[in-house]
């Protein structure tokens, strides 16, 4: 499988590139996923919850590494995101099982990561 942490590295430096070279369509993306994300009805842990459903759904492999970091990041726990996984399987039929595997195989390294983090 794939290692996550640093396809979201890898990705995030060509992000950066593509602000650069399209700031004002990327400055209204960032926009976008701010004003998405915002805790209101409802808390940022919930809406990344989503955001990974629809991406295994969608089978964007990319978002789901983004997805399942900052779902960690806002307190998600494994059972959550089981459910989660659960959800998007309901919705996305049999691909979206094989792409479940994906984003246990993102939340597992992730955690190894911030476990190592703590330990250092």
């Amino acid at each position: 499988m794939k290692d996550w942490p640093a396809n979201v590295t890898e990705l995030t430096s060509h992000l950066r590139t593509l602000r650069g070279g399209a700031p004002e369509v990327m400055k209204a993306f960032a926009g976008l996923a701010q004003a998405a994300v915002a805790p209101k009805a409802l808390d940022s842990k919930t809406k990344e919850l989503l955001a990974l459903g629809i991406a295994v759904a969608i089978r964007c492999d990319d978002c789901i590494g983004f997805h399942v970091k900052a779902a960690l990041r806002h307190g998600a726990t494994r059972e959550e995101i089981l459910e989660t996984l659960g959800m998007a399987i309901y919705m996305g039929a049999g691909p979206s099982v094989m792409y479940a595997t994906h984003a246990l195989d993102a939340c597992a390294q992730f955690e190894e990561q911030k476990a190592g983090q703590a330990a250092s």
